[in-house]
């Protein structure tokens, strides 16, 4: 899915894939389709590496996330962003605040700058990601998965210090379509009730009235 936004609220180019289980991607250019499938291929084992280190620091077996979220079918969904220069865009945000579904979402771009995560204290910190180099964030699923133990961040895209245009490459992991996620039983007690009601991660991606592929963050809504 192609899509343009240039105004005060907005401002980039963008592509939507369905990287993984299966990659839909345009036929042209003919190379495209090579490089991104190696990428996704690739990026699996790191996905899977992951999920084993954060279950061993949970305190469970390493292949309790990759089970939980059902991994090897993990619906997957990448953006390739185009931001422009500051003199192009018509105000200073290229993304607005927002939280993202999934496990988690990597991040990789051309030039350094542009991201800010608001901190606990509600500060927006600048996040600087040198190049090829990757920035990995938690996803609302993990969030619900754990009862709230790791939280999804509030993130934004700024262009208002854009030089030159900014390319990005954003990739939400997450868990099967069919998978039904909740707070886990190890994560709710007397002291923490379930803070998040369960649903599949089909309906958590359909929940703001869009198809799958127009992945949106519904934490919000899945807040008891």
């Amino acid at each position: 899915m192609w899509g343009l936004n240039c105004h005060a609220g907005e401002n980039r180019e963008y592509l939507k894939v369905v990287a993984h289980p299966q990659l839909h991607c345009p036929a042209k250019p003919a190379t495209l389709s090579e490089v991104l499938e190696e990428y996704f291929e690739r990026f699996q084992d790191v996905k899977t590496g992951l999920a084993r280190a954060i279950s061993k620091i949970l305190g469970f077996e390493e292949g309790y996330i990759e089970k939980v979220f059902d991994l090897t079918s993990g619906f997957d969904v990448a953006a390739m962003n185009v931001y422009p220069p500051n003199f192009q865009s018509k105000g200073s945000i290229g993304v607005p605040s927002h939280t993202d579904p999934g496990f988690f979402v990597s991040l990789i771009q051309d030039v350094d700058g542009g991201l800010r995560v608001l901190s606990h204290k509600g500060k927006w910190i600048n996040v600087y990601i040198p190049r090829n180099a990757f920035l990995i964030q938690i996803g609302d699923h993990l969030e619900i998965l754990t009862n709230g133990k790791y939280k999804s961040h509030v993130h934004q895209v700024v262009v208002d210090n854009n030089k030159v245009r900014r390319i990005s490459l954003a990739t939400l992991h997450g868990p099967s379509l069919d998978t039904l996620v909740i707070p886990a039983s190890e994560f709710v007690d007397q002291f923490h009730p379930p803070g998040y009601r369960g649903t599949t991660y089909k309906e958590s991606l359909e929940a703001n009235g869009h198809y799958e592929i127009e992945v949106q963050s519904c934490l919000e809504q899945l807040r008891l």
